[in-house]
């Protein structure tokens, strides 16, 4: 089916709380198919665990179907290449593609640095039959979001069909959030209007690369506009996580840092059915899957006391119903 739309779970993910250590591969994969909600596996496993993983995959019946990881241009090319080639063997159709904000001679890369690259790994991926999915994301080129169509744009006048990986938790968490508002002077571009990230607005950031057609695979992390920064959480420098992770459903007494709200998710969950909608309407049913990714990090939920994984089953099982409303919605 063209519209099919697939959910899965990035594995950093399959695990309770932070504390709890990382399971084994084959338990890992073994959690996934007792849940009943996921249709495969999201992850680049590391050259010692790759037969691990083809083994569970094989045990279980959970494709491999996305992977991904993160690259320092002028460093990382042989990696991205050989992560292509794992995803392949692996049976990836996509791979989610993190390009660092840096160049590994230490400027800030170019639109066209970014440009090369991709279309360097848009050639590469067709060799491998794994397509490379620029995602947007904190700590990249893309946290500057006017890049991100300004670099598609590009790509699409060389010939080439652009392909993202949209996390929009990295754009709802920075709505009415000053401190993230002071990087790349988001709050000047939002006052000019050149950036929108309010996803009720019409011309928002989330809207724009979702009908221009780029997104061809999605990484689920529920997030609320001003998110609380996580407090449980420090990096090396002693400075607290930047908070782009919200408990999906209510958390336990004392599991969360933060008072909760359900309403809050309102404009994440928007971001989702834009989504949907333009994935039920759209005749090459190009975005494929989306895969939930409650992860551990630092900016995210290092020092949870929740279940990252039932938050995961939770969200997947949200998707679902809100897939079908919408799918039969498109249909009548």
């Amino acid at each position: 089916m063209a519209n099919e739309l697939l959910f899965g779970i990035q594995t950093n993910g399959i695990k309770h709380t932070h504390a709890n250590p990382m399971p084994d591969v084959d338990t890992r994969f073994r959690m996934v198919k007792e849940a009943g909600v996921f249709d495969y596996i999201d992850k680049t496993p590391d050259p010692d665990q790759i037969d691990d993983f083809e083994r569970a995959r094989d045990k279980y019946g959970l494709p491999v179907r996305a992977g991904g990881w993160f690259y320092v241009l002028g460093q990382d090319e042989a990696l991205l290449e050989k992560n292509l080639e794992t995803g392949r063997r692996l049976g990836s159709l996509v791979h989610n593609t993190q390009i660092k904000l840096h160049h590994a001679q230490g400027h800030v890369v170019t639109d066209e640095e970014v440009l090369n690259a991709y279309l360097w790994a848009a050639e590469l991926g067709e060799k491998y039959g794994v397509t490379p999915c620029f995602e947007v994301h904190v700590n990249m080129w893309s946290e500057d979001f006017a890049r991100v169509a300004r670099v598609g744009r590009m790509v699409e006048a060389r010939g080439v069909e652009f392909n993202i990986t949209l996390d929009h938790s990295h754009v709802i968490f920075k709505i009415d959030n000053p401190k993230e508002q002071e990087i790349f002077d988001t709050a000047g571009q939002i006052a000019a209007g050149e950036v929108i990230l309010d996803p009720y607005t019409p011309g928002n950031v989330v809207e724009q690369w979702i009908e221009a057609g780029w997104v061809r695979h999605c990484h689920a992390r529920a997030a609320i506009p001003n998110n609380p920064v996580n407090e449980t959480g420090r990096h090396p420098d002693g400075s607290v996580g930047r908070g782009i992770q919200y408990p999906f459903v209510q958390p336990g007494p004392g599991e969360y840092h933060a008072d909760w709200d359900g309403a809050l998710l309102e404009p994440w969950k928007e971001c989702i059915r834009m989504l949907m909608r333009h994935h039920a309407a759209d005749p090459a049913g190009k975005l494929g899957q989306i895969s939930t990714e409650f992860i551990p990090g630092t900016d995210y939920g290092e020092g949870c006391k929740y279940s990252l994984f039932e938050q995961a089953v939770a969200c997947v099982e949200w998707m679902r119903e809100t897939w079908d409303v919408i799918r039969r919605e498109a249909a009548a």
